[in-house]
């Protein structure tokens, strides 16, 4: 099945990324170029479930940033010890896919600050398009500006890529799940935001009830 070799591939590109030193190196990886094909919705859980089982960066402490939210304010990821922090790296504020995700994780929000979890969002726009972004769509999360790129690059979610001559930058649609002591339970890479917010959910229900 072409779809499992796609797996495959992906699972060994990831396996060659690097670890943790004093802080965490970017992931390494290619490009994924997904389609909304039934069989990539069907088979997506895999595809992250793969990925994250040989991921290096499990089990490791997750760097600690300071972004500014769409308030202009400070937030910092060790004010949230002792909380669970589903943090998720996005393209951009307005878009199709990202909005389907952003309104998807504040219908859930409930469920998440009853398991002790908070979200927060991170893309490349400025504070105030994530407050227009907020307002536009009744959203109630955090979103955290990284116009550098700098905090995406840290978690593996920023690439350089090519085409002949041309090298270009991208966000790759990565989500983590932090427990509440800093360590990086869960990683999934490349995701698609249909049903994503339901499947984070799901995983962070999995990882408390094993804890």
């Amino acid at each position: 099945m072409k779809f499992g070799l796609f797996i495959v591939l992906t699972v060994a590109l990831l396996s060659l990324t690097g670890c943790f030193n004093m802080k965490m190196q970017p992931i390494k990886v290619e490009p994924v170029h997904m389609t909304l094909d039934i069989n990539v919705k069907l088979e997506q859980q895999e595809i992250e479930d793969a990925a994250a089982e040989i991921s290096p960066v499990i089990g490791k402490t997750a760097p600690d940033f300071t972004l500014p939210d769409q308030n202009q304010r400070p937030v910092t990821l060790r004010q949230f010890r002792g909380k669970w922090v589903v943090l998720y790296f996005y393209p951009k504020d307005g878009t199709t896919g990202c909005t389907l995700e952003a309104k998807d994780f504040t219908a859930l929000l409930p469920r998440f600050h009853e398991m002790n979890a908070e979200v927060l969002g991170v893309s490349e726009d400025s504070s105030q398009s994530h407050c227009d972004f907020i307002a536009q769509h009744e959203l109630k999360l955090l979103l955290l500006s990284d116009p550098d790129h700098t905090v995406m690059e840290q978690y593996g979610a920023w690439v350089v890529s090519s085409f002949g001559s041309l090298s270009y930058g991208r966000i790759i649609r990565t989500t983590m799940i932090i427990d509440p002591a800093g360590v990086i339970r869960h990683y999934m890479p490349e995701v698609m935001p249909q049903g994503h917010a339901d499947r984070v959910l799901g995983k962070l229900a999995a990882l408390q009830t094993f804890q």
